[in-house]
């Protein structure tokens, strides 16, 4: 109902190809997926020059001391730990789509 289109990965891997091949405005990215983890998966989004500037929010439902560190360190613009309360989510994800002009 909020006009977003959605594509999901099933795994770390087809979520790098993805980024690439669908060229998302933004992508939330759980950092525990099969194959490759969240966090690699954002490092080689972050180190490829056609998707560099795709914003990417973290999501987790570890909520462990350092995951956020961890997550922005890797190059994730955002986090947010599960449960995901929509209003918070969303709101951090207007804040990304304006700052990256992608509203």
């Amino acid at each position: 109902k909020r006009g977003y289109e959605v594509a999901i990965a099933v795994d770390g891997e087809s979520g790098v190809d993805m980024a690439v091949s669908e060229m998302p405005d933004l992508i939330l990215m759980d950092i525990s997926l099969p194959g490759i983890n969240g966090e690699e998966a954002t490092r080689r989004i972050k180190q490829n020059d056609s998707t560099a500037g795709i914003p990417i929010i973290a999501l987790t439902a570890h909520a462990m001391a350092g995951d956020r560190e961890k997550a922005l360190e890797a190059g994730c613009d955002d986090y947010d730990s599960k449960p995901v309360e929509l209003p918070r989510l969303l709101a951090k994800m207007q804040t990304l789509l304006e700052k990256y002009g992608q509203d």
